[in-house]
């Protein structure tokens, strides 16, 4: 039987950290309507000790969602975690999530502290969270280099102070898959209490691994993966939900699911990049402009023939346009007969033959042949011809 994989969507705190992201009030609370209605579990509203704005920001974001978590987040201060409290008293299931670092670079180099005196506060700032929500997440900022013994130590103690969900970040990006579900696997066995918790990958992307990762580690045994929409974070950016959704889905044999309604991918990736101002790359996987774009005549000959020779997802699946035969230099034969009887013109083989030259020396004068350069092709010949 499949297990469910929580989503947490942190784009309105995570992914609005991106120079040039900011979000106001009204702009954050109609993503958050999407985001919810897109089926995600727990919605990272912000962080709201920062600014009196963002506080305002997940105090009305948490007044308005029905169904998801809305979570805040705090560090390990008191105080912080008071006004997380205090911006989430309206919420139907609200979450505090708070947390410090725990790698020995946080622990010398941000902290100027010891391990002991970073595993009292870890476990102190739990406790003051517990007081306001029943719902604590725990994060261990830099557990990607922190060392597994210790990890585990954290750990076991904030899960025993009430932490019902536990962060193991890869902050700077840093671990391979293997290690990564290593540690995720680490704590899965020497944690005593660790069937008290949820644990959770929050994988940031500097080497291009977050996907990975994040899927290594729910196969190790995390069931909450923290993420953003077309990847939006901090420097490299988060995990992309979209590609760990559809990594879910497309390899059904992993025995996990997700309650995220694809069909809605492409549609809230438009609405996050035009509402942030933050462009989408157009080879990006699953909702880039150019993710169901073939241009290489072997491709399209393959894909006319059967698409799942070279698409193994159906664009209608996750809200995009259909397929695109883009024409270049390298498009062939079979790609110029289906455009061209696309536009109307019923060509045989020999037109083919014909318009083909001349194609080609179209395409090599620019990046891509358009509907108005075959036109002009067709109407040409077709007149010769008459």
């Amino acid at each position: 039987m499949s297990e469910k994989i929580n989503i947490f969507d942190t784009t309105l705190r995570d992914g609005e950290q991106v120079p040039g992201c900011k979000l106001n009030t009204t702009e954050k609370i109609e993503l958050a309507l999407a985001i919810e209605q897109l089926g995600v579990d727990i919605i990272e509203a912000g962080f709201p000790i920062s600014s009196p704005g963002d506080f305002y920001s997940v105090q009305e974001i948490a007044k308005i969602i029905t169904h998801a978590s809305v979570c805040g987040l705090s560090r390990a201060v008191k105080k912080d975690i008071e006004v997380a409290a205090d911006a989430l008293k309206y919420a139907k299931k609200p979450r505090i999530h708070t947390g410090i670092g725990t790698s020995d670079y946080h622990i010398k180099g941000k902290f100027n502290s010891t391990r002991e005196d970073i595993l009292e506060r870890a476990i102190q700032c739990v406790k003051w969270a517990k007081n306001f929500v029943d719902d604590v997440e725990f994060y261990a900022e830099d557990a990607g280099r922190t060392d597994n013994e210790y990890l585990a130590r954290v750990v076991e103690a904030v899960i025993k102070a009430g932490a019902t969900v536990i962060n193991i970040p890869d902050t700077t990006g840093y671990c391979l898959p293997s290690q990564y579900g290593e540690k995720i696997a680490y704590l899965r066995n020497n944690v005593s209490n660790i069937d008290k918790a949820i644990l959770s990958c929050h994988c940031h992307n500097d080497l291009g691994l977050a996907t990975a990762n994040s899927i290594e580690g729910v196969i190790h045994g995390a069931r909450q993966i923290e993420c953003t929409i077309n990847g939006l974070g901090e420097r490299a950016g988060n995990t992309s939900l979209e590609e760990v959704v559809m990594v879910i889905q497309q390899h059904k044999n992993l025995g996990f699911y997700t309650n995220i309604k694809t069909k809605q991918l492409n549609p809230i990736s438009r609405l996050v990049s035009d509402t942030m101002r933050m462009p989408v790359q157009p080879n990006k996987a699953i909702v880039g402009a150019n993710a169901f774009s073939h241009s290489s005549g072997i491709h399209q000959d393959g894909f006319l023939k059967s698409a799942i020779t070279y698409e193994i997802i159906n664009p209608k699946d996750v809200g995009a346009d259909i397929s695109k035969i883009v024409l270049t230099a390298r498009s062939g034969r079979s790609a110029l007969a289906f455009r061209l009887k696309n536009l109307g013109y019923e060509c045989t083989r020999n037109d083919i033959d014909v318009l083909y030259e001349k194609f080609l020396q179209i395409a090599d004068q620019k990046k891509e042949v358009g509907d108005d350069d075959l036109h002009e092709m067709a109407k040409q010949h077709l007149s010769i011809e008459a």
